[in-house]
């Protein structure tokens, strides 16, 4: 299977990358007689010097989970020694990484379709890939079930991502060629990405937040605006739509674009900034605050961050495509619980001031 280089979806794929090739391994017995080489060696030692093709740590955990025969007897101690002519026997298990490879039935709300691509609405609380506490349930083993034929493109046609409890647009190929067509315009900055989000604080112009962002030094789970070379280049475009009181504090509505494709970005920059999302959970304030008290007014959990509006130029016929979708339901929610009833998406492909700005 291709391997593409995908440089636009984010630090937490490179884990599981890792193991993309595992997946590809079948999971037929192994039997072998012990060399010379091996001979001697604890059988944990004689497995890694027979078996190169499997890490240490996987043919540990398989000869504790039973998995391994001795002479035709199943062996779980690690320490014992063999020797030159014995007899082993491997049956390789499943990981969890291969597990993420599984077909789910899954409802999934189709924008747009056609033979090479799907347009997808994704909600809020649906993980897209794959990765450590989430091996299934995932929009991969969903698309994979709708699918099957998908299962012959890398990621299942993921080319890029949206966090979690993000909700939005979300573009996957159905055809490696699209696949590669669409990593392509990632590359290129030329994929339209635009959406939602409800901040704290009067954010009343438009501007571009031009800073990198890598793991924070501090605090591993969480990403961070880092000043010089240290992060990875990232830019956001922004522009107010907005902005009103709400028990006597400022909030707006603002547009975002996204240029690169960094974990967290828009909520790492629009923090950095000093305009944090409503009820993010991770750069939001701390428990207490007047954030995470309007969210639990609303019954809101997640960051109110929408991906709205998703353009591109077809990767087969070469045409500019472009959609859009109103928010959720809970963001409705969230606005008419703060005194905004309606908000009109803006205009497609309107004209961002600090795009064409810093376009010239």
């Amino acid at each position: 299977m291709t391997e593409i280089p995908f440089d636009e979806i984010g630090d937490d794929y490179n884990a599981w990358d890792e193991d993309v090739g595992v997946n590809a391994l079948n999971l037929d017995p192994i039997e072998m007689t012990v060399t010379s080489a091996a001979s001697g060696m604890r059988l944990d030692a004689a497995l890694a010097v027979l078996l190169t093709s499997y890490s240490r740590s996987r043919l540990q955990k398989w000869l504790k989970d039973g998995a391994v025969r001795c002479n035709g007897e199943v062996e779980v101690n690690a320490r014992r020694k063999v020797y030159e002519h014995d007899t082993l026997r491997v049956e390789p298990q499943p990981s969890d990484e291969m597990k993420a490879y599984t077909a789910e039935p899954m409802a999934i709300d189709v924008m747009y379709e056609d033979s090479d691509i799907i347009v997808i609405n994704k909600p809020a609380g649906l993980v897209v890939h794959p990765g450590s506490g989430n091996w299934s349930g995932t929009l991969l083993n969903g698309l994979l079930h709708a699918y099957p034929e998908i299962t012959q493109v890398p990621r299942a046609g993921i080319v890029h991502r949206l966090d979690k409890d993000t909700s939005g647009l979300m573009v996957v190929a159905k055809t490696l060629l699209a696949q590669t067509d669409l990593v392509r315009q990632l590359q290129a900055r030329t994929v339209k990405r635009r959406y939602i989000a409800i901040v704290q604080g009067e954010v009343d112009a438009d501007g571009v937040i031009d800073i990198g962002i890598g793991r924070n030094p501090q605090d591993r789970l969480k990403m961070a605006a880092l000043v010089g070379n240290s992060g990875k280049p990232a830019r956001t475009f922004y522009q107010s739509m907005g902005f009103w009181q709400f028990q006597q504090k400022p909030y707006s509505i603002v547009v975002c674009q996204l240029e690169s494709g960094r974990t967290h970005q828009i909520r790492v920059h629009m923090q950095h900034r000093g305009f944090p999302l409503i009820g993010d959970p991770l750069y939001g304030e701390k428990k207490g605050g007047r954030s995470t008290v309007i969210s639990k007014m609303a019954d809101f959990e997640r960051q109110a961050l929408h991906a709205y509006q998703l353009g591109l130029i077809h990767p087969r016929t070469g045409d500019y495509m472009s959609w859009q979708v109103g928010l959720p339901e809970d963001m409705v929610n969230l606005l008419s619980m703060m005194g905004v009833d309606v908000f009109p998406l803006p205009e497609p492909d309107m004209v961002m001031d600090a795009v064409k700005d810093f376009q010239g």
